[in-house]
């Protein structure tokens, strides 16, 4: 089995390419993708990480090659984006470098901001939606696992994501670059999810005023709500959605991240304005229909890769702590293998006999050296001992090779390895927590 990745990102894909190749855990159409991967016969096991600024096809397969050709061909059928072009613009990775992308982009080291604190979560979803489908097992599970606990590691051991960082904060800070400050002024945030809440947090720690609005008005008041409990003294107010074309025509600063699988904001929607409006679109696929600037000159829209001269600085600022960072992951990558390489059981279970064999025998001679029994019977007790001791162990070596393919496997093989003195160095049972996968059993596709 292999690990194989394909990666669309804001590195190597524009975003309105990426817009097309969009699958979100929400949409039905992702669970349907997901189950017609695994349904192929080289690919084991799947996990799709889609967000503003990736896609990424995290798999496990029987043939890389055979894997690769299936899924770039049902995803130019899906995006109805030509072979060609999807063959040029992606990134593949497999086994050690699938591995260290992974890790990679749970440190948010792969991140259009790098440091920002979103990544782990959206991967953890990812995860979650496929774990429950039955499309995600032991494999994908170790190593996304590996991934949070790398990403923890880089967390702690370096400053990469302090002062927390993130697409909605970098987009506030645009606007405050466009507009000089914020401080009097109003904005208008569609969205109750956390891109939304975050821009409003940091809107009115930049002392503007801020209107919410969602499809769903108790999640904006939940948002608002939030917002109040960490500012007290904050311009933050819930409007109906409902009245969106009222004000999306009424204030210049708007910040738009929901969750919809369609445009919002239609050109038809917008009514000619004398002054400047800065439309800030952080949703995929985008809330904006990017065709109203050309009917509508004094509105400007900034989508996620206008973003880019701030993150470069950013880039900048953490460019030191970055290298510390890849090292942290490229230790982990190596980490991850050498531990998957004590994971087979045979190993252990002719270890465990060979210690029955060798306590056994020790006490044979004992027994004959003390005169407690006969050396002419030395050959009949040892082979009477061996067969004990291939009954005392025979329910054990049939349940361990039992559980060896399952979630559970890994930490009772490491369980085993300490309890018959076999620790090695780099034990990884304590980081190596599946909480969601070892205490169900894996659903069937």
């Amino acid at each position: 089995m292999d690990y194989y990745i394909l990666s669309y990102s804001h590195k190597n894909t524009n975003i309105s390419t990426r817009e097309k190749l969009s699958l979100d855990i929400k949409d039905p159409k992702t669970k349907e993708f997901l189950k017609d991967l695994v349904d192929n016969k080289f690919i084991a096991e799947a996990v799709i990480l889609s967000t503003c600024n990736r896609i990424e096809f995290i798999l496990n397969v029987q043939n890389i090659q055979k894997a690769e050709e299936f899924l770039l061909d049902k995803l130019s059928n899906f995006s109805k984006i030509t072979l060609e072009d999807l063959k040029e613009r992606a990134d593949s990775y497999e086994n050690v470098s699938a591995i260290h992308h992974l890790f990679s982009v749970a440190s948010s080291l792969d991140s259009l901001v790098v440091g920002e604190t979103q990544i782990a979560g959206q991967l953890k979803n990812a995860f979650k939606f496929s774990y429950e489908l039955g499309c995600c097992g032991l494999y994908l599970s170790r190593a996304i696992h590996f991934a949070f606990r790398c990403a923890a590691s880089v967390r702690n051991s370096t400053s990469i994501s302090q002062n927390s960082v993130s697409v909605a904060s970098t987009a506030v800070a645009k606007a405050k670059e466009v507009l000089g400050s914020l401080s009097g002024k109003e904005a208008l945030v569609i969205g109750a999810g956390e891109m939304s809440a975050i821009c409003a947090k940091h809107l009115v720690n930049a002392n503007c005023a801020v209107i919410l609005m969602n499809r769903d008005f108790q999640n904006a008041e939940n948002v608002c709500k939030s917002v109040l409990e960490g500012n007290p003294d904050a311009k933050i107010r819930v409007e109906s959605f409902k009245d969106m074309g009222e004000y999306i025509n009424a204030i210049p600063l708007l910040f738009s991240a929901t969750g919809a699988p369609h445009t919002i904001i239609t050109a038809d929607m917008v009514v000619e304005r004398e002054w400047k409006r800065f439309w800030f679109d952080l949703a995929m696929p985008r809330d904006i229909a990017h065709d109203i600037t050309n009917t509508q000159p004094n509105v400007q829209i900034f989508a996620v890769d206008d973003l880019e001269d701030i993150v470069r600085k950013n880039l900048a600022l953490r460019e030191e702590q970055a290298k510390i960072a890849y090292g942290i992951v490229g230790r982990s990558t190596q980490e991850f293998f050498n531990w998957l390489q004590t994971l087979n059981v045979e190993p252990l279970i002719k270890t465990i006999r060979a210690l029955a064999k060798d306590s056994a025998l020790k006490e044979l001679q004992k027994g004959i050296a003390k005169g407690y029994l006969p050396k002419d019977y030395e050959k009949n007790i040892e082979k009477t001992l061996h067969n004990a001791f291939n009954t005392f162990l025979h329910h054990l070596t049939v349940n361990l090779r039992s559980v060896s393919n399952t979630p559970k496997g890994d930490s009772v093989v490491e369980s085993l390895r300490f309890l018959f003195g076999e620790e090695f160095e780099d034990k990884m049972l304590e980081s190596y927590k599946c909480e969601y996968a070892q205490d169900k059993a894996i659903p069937q596709s």
